[in-house]
């Protein structure tokens, strides 16, 4: 049996204006995915996909030698997305998938699949592992994206990641606030599309070089920041740039405009987590509004 791993991700800066070549922040989760491949002597897929909880949220067969074929379809979503990235990986590496025997799949992760940590991009770096292709290049043939999940699904450390002439630029930095038992990352109770959130952005076209700019500028200061006040001042810049940019409001404005912390809202916002920073234990001021999943800085990131 072959067994593959990929970390879960967050984006601490850059959301949107990474994709145009601004120096963003990322950090791998503690949380990820497992896929595990073992062969079977029929000449089908037999694919399962079990949550955090050990139940299947996920299962399909089809036959192998179709796989490259228009002869599988289906209304199913989940399958049509499935379907495609082996498929795209097998574009990639013809010999892929190239063998008499069959498969039977098997995924696990170790979050809720939705709390945006990754349930695709864990997918399509564990595919392309096992396929031996380039991980970014699966990515751009399936669900596209700026690729910093995929930087954060193969290194087990916080990264700087920046687009330079549409090729990641990944660098392993010592990100390890001397503050971070003051930040949290809060589920705001529904999942966010991220591709919803990159065409929001891509439709508001002309953003300034000054904008990608400021951005890394903010990023560069996060990653060397001393102090948790410095933190919060530069979280709550990276917030009003991003508002105004996007025409939507902060999240703290909307929701939390009576916290006496600071917040975040992290890759496309509206949903998924938000960065709290907090000299006190957020978790009664949260649950009393209805959130419940509070995860302390050293319970999520590696």
């Amino acid at each position: 049996m072959e067994k593959y791993y990929s970390n879960g991700k967050l984006l601490l800066s850059g959301e949107y204006v990474v994709l145009d070549g601004a120096i963003s922040l990322a950090v791998p989760t503690k949380f990820g995915q497992w896929l595990h491949v073992e062969l079977i002597s029929e000449p089908k897929f037999i694919w399962t996909s079990f949550d955090n909880r050990g139940l299947v949220w996920f299962e399909n067969e089809f036959e192998l030698d179709k796989i490259d074929s228009s002869q599988i379809s289906s209304n199913d979503e989940t399958s049509k997305r499935l379907i495609q990235i082996l498929r795209a990986a097998k574009q990639l590496n013809p010999d892929f998938l190239n063998s008499n025997s069959g498969y039977k799949i098997t995924t696990r992760l170790d979050f809720e699949k939705n709390w945006g940590l990754g349930t695709s991009s864990t997918l399509i770096n564990n595919i392309a592992s096992w396929a031996h292709i380039n991980a970014f290049t699966l990515l751009n043939k399936t669900f596209g994206g700026s690729g910093y999940d995929i930087a954060c699904a193969q290194h087990n450390q916080p990264i700087s990641y920046q687009l330079i002439e549409d090729k990641p630029l990944v660098k392993l930095i010592d990100f390890n606030p001397s503050f971070k038992e003051h930040i949290y990352y809060i589920y705001l109770n529904k999942k966010q599309n991220s591709r919803d959130g990159i065409a929001m952005y891509k439709s508001n076209q002309g953003q300034s070089k000054s904008l990608i700019s400021e951005i890394s500028d903010i990023t560069s200061n996060m990653i060397s920041c001393k102090s948790l006040t410095t933190f919060n001042e530069l979280i709550e810049r990276h917030e009003v740039i991003i508002s105004k940019t996007i025409k939507q409001k902060p999240i703290k404005e909307l929701l939390f405009s009576d916290f006496k912390g600071s917040i975040k809202s992290l890759g496309a916002w509206g949903g998924d987590f938000i960065m709290v920073t907090s000299k006190e234990h957020p978790k009664p001021y949260f649950e009393a509004k209805g959130y419940h999943t509070i995860i302390p800085y050293k319970e999520m990131i590696l």
